[in-house]
């Protein structure tokens, strides 16, 4: 079995928030949902997709049945290999797009367990606070103690919030309750 290992980058944040991840290659793309949900720090609480180029992959819907080819049965080695890019899209109303390139792919070793975040720079931005562009506003209003929204904003986000911070081990300890 093969290892890729790739580097997901949140697109239009600046400085960026990434993470390095290596991955069982034949991942499927659902499974690799779940583990960008814990190695960027989201709740799982927005819809997704995956495109590749016009294909678009995610969960199915009665509604728009032809919307999204299955994620559940797509493994991600049959769709990209080395030097190859995914976009990863969550929460469509806040459009956070997560840019995913294979950086090397390698042999799996034994006894090593897979997935695994090996780095990452900077938090996840808060849910719900209007995507890249309100994001940037939130940061600073944050910054700024006189502004008329900062006792609100700092309230509303909590005093743990630091969009410096990553907890490498804290991903990694999540990603082996993963099944």
């Amino acid at each position: 079995m093969n290892i890729y290992q790739i580097k997901v980058t949140l697109r239009h944040v600046h400085p960026p928030a990434w993470r390095r991840l290596q991955i069982p290659a034949d991942i499927k793309l659902g499974k690799l949902h779940e583990v960008l949900q814990i190695a960027m720090g989201w709740t799982d609480s927005h819809m997704h997709a995956f495109r590749l180029g016009m294909e678009q992959y995610g969960v199915p819907s009665r509604e728009f049945p032809d919307m999204f080819k299955n994620e559940r049965t797509a493994r991600l080695d049959q769709l990209i290999g080395k030097g190859d890019k995914l976009i990863y899209e969550y929460d469509f109303g806040d459009g956070w797009e997560h840019e995913m390139k294979i950086e090397k792919v390698l042999a799996a070793e034994e006894g090593k367990r897979h997935p695994t975040c090996l780095a990452g720079k900077r938090a996840c931005p808060p849910e719900d606070c209007g995507g890249p562009w309100g994001y940037v506003r939130l940061l600073a209003v944050l910054r700024d103690p006189k502004h008329e929204e900062h006792e609100e904003m700092a309230e509303w986000i909590g005093e743990d919030f630091d969009p410096e911070a990553f907890d490498l081990d804290a991903v990694n300890r999540q990603l082996k309750r993963l099944k």
